[in-house]
């Protein structure tokens, strides 16, 4: 961490461009010097009142509300001064300005959300889900990150960890005490509050899934041969026409992306080249990109022709030179130009899912809705997902697995002291997702993505 803490630092907290209101946020100990000479006097505590902003030498730049927050209750926990004035760009800047020459700093990313943790207001877990819902793409993953950010996330973490303080302070007791008669270790109810304990972190696990899916989506690669009818299924599934159409082999050159939602879960989608072998070689440059979004996507979509035999005499070799380490689902398209056909699901030899649809009618279309849904485990209804990334999985992953490894010792061989270990390195785990446990350059990482001004 290369910032001062003891530094004043300042923002515009609103977005840049014209708008109604703009607001310039100060954080530290030099807000009260700074509001007597910005606005005459230094405001009552969490009292909005109207003030003229003035300038150096005493003209108004600007009329306004201003609030001042006196530490420790506060945003930040220290003295915080909000100015919130008219919200074009020329006067905002020269507020900020005006701010910077009475002593504060340019405040870097997410510094105002990094002071508030670092002063204990809130989090780790509660800062990250700042960020998560100011970016929210859906208002399911908005309703996740609001629960994150209100501790949500945060107290049932807390709770597994003090439960997991109470199993380990019986064990450690058991360990101290071997000559007493009784067995603790086989005990019917440490057996319970370990199968409590795992219970507690299925559910908490889960319902962090769900929380990183809405936040993070699924990338879908749209593939296959040249006029499959790849851009007729974006634009079916975008709802409008985001793909040009046209009977012409390889129309569609470059990476096409678009983002939608099906019930929150938030998808982003590319349509890509079809993959032939090209002499063109601005279609082969598409193709190379094709091939390229495939390998890193999350799932591929490949698209034939159901009613073209050469295509379906070809599928196994196709998808046979895709990335095996990416799942795939084939999409048998065109089924209105085969009156039999049906929008039904089925299983090809290789154990892909193959679904049967029209991009041009929409049959079979829902179908493939539900089975992306399906294929990642998503569950639209269900009402406690809570906003979480990849590090608060990978963080509960290796928990529960030394919560299972605890499970294990204790039922097989009551090994109390390994046990007791297993318990506190789970503990340690959980610890970094709310921050107890947290390396500085982890900080830097998780603030720096922040926007200026938050």
């Amino acid at each position: 961490m290369t910032r001062n803490e003891t530094d004043t630092i300042a923002a515009t907290a609103t977005p840049p461009g014209r708008g109604g209101i703009g607001i310039v946020r100060v954080s530290g100990p030099a807000c009260g010097p700074i509001a007597a000479a910005l606005l005459g006097e230094v405001p009552p505590a969490r009292l909005a009142t109207l003030r003229d902003f003035l300038d150096h030498s005493g003209d108004p730049i600007d009329q306004g509300l201003a609030l001042y927050f006196p530490a420790p209750h506060s945003l930040t926990g220290e003295d915080v001064l909000e100015l919130q004035g008219h919200g074009g760009p020329v006067v905002l800047d020269a507020l900020l300005r005006r701010v910077l020459e009475l002593g504060a700093r340019q405040a870097g990313p997410g510094e105002f959300t990094q002071r508030a943790f670092l002063n204990g207001r809130i989090d780790l877990a509660q800062a990250e889900a700042v960020a998560d819902l100011i970016d929210s793409e859906s208002a399911q993953a908005a309703r996740a990150a609001l629960r994150s950010l209100r501790g949500e996330f945060s107290a049932q973490v807390n709770e597994l960890v003090e439960a997991m303080l109470e199993l380990r302070m019986w064990v450690e007791a058991a360990i101290d005490f071997p000559e007493e008669e009784v067995d603790f270790l086989a005990d019917r109810a440490l057996g319970e509050r370990m199968a409590g304990i795992r219970a507690r972190f299925a559910e908490l696990s889960e319902n962090a899934r769900q929380g990183a899916l809405l936040r993070d989506g699924l990338t879908l690669v749209i593939a296959g041969r040249p006029n499959a009818g790849k851009s007729s299924l974006l634009n079916r599934l975008a709802g409008y026409d985001a793909a040009i159409v046209t009977a012409t082999p390889g129309t569609t050159r470059d990476v096409l992306r678009e983002r939608i939602e099906i019930d929150g879960l938030p998808l982003h989608i590319m349509d890509t080249a079809g993959l032939r072998d090209s002499p063109d070689e601005v279609e082969a440059e598409g193709i190379r990109r094709a091939q390229r979004e495939i390998a890193r996507s999350d799932r591929v979509l490949f698209v034939v022709d159901a009613s073209d035999e050469g295509a379906m005499a070809g599928l196994e070799a196709d998808l046979a030179a895709l990335p095996t380490q990416v799942p795939c689902t084939v999409v048998l398209n065109k089924v209105d130009l085969m009156p039999a056909a049906r929008g039904m699901e089925t299983s090809g030899a290789d154990g892909r899912v193959r679904i049967r649809l029209s991009a041009t009618t929409g049959v079979g279309l829902e179908l493939l809705r539900e089975h992306l849904k399906d294929c990642v485990g998503f569950h639209p209804s269900e009402g406690g997902a809570l906003s979480a990334r990849t590090r608060h999985l990978d963080a509960l992953r290796r928990a529960r697995a030394h919560i299972e490894e605890a499970h294990r010792l204790l039922a097989d061989r009551h090994a109390g002291e390994l046990v007791a270990q297993e318990l506190t390195d789970a503990q340690r785990e959980l610890g970094e997702i709310t921050g107890e446990v947290t390396s500085e350059d982890l900080l830097g990482r998780i603030f720096g993505s922040f926007c200026i001004g938050k």
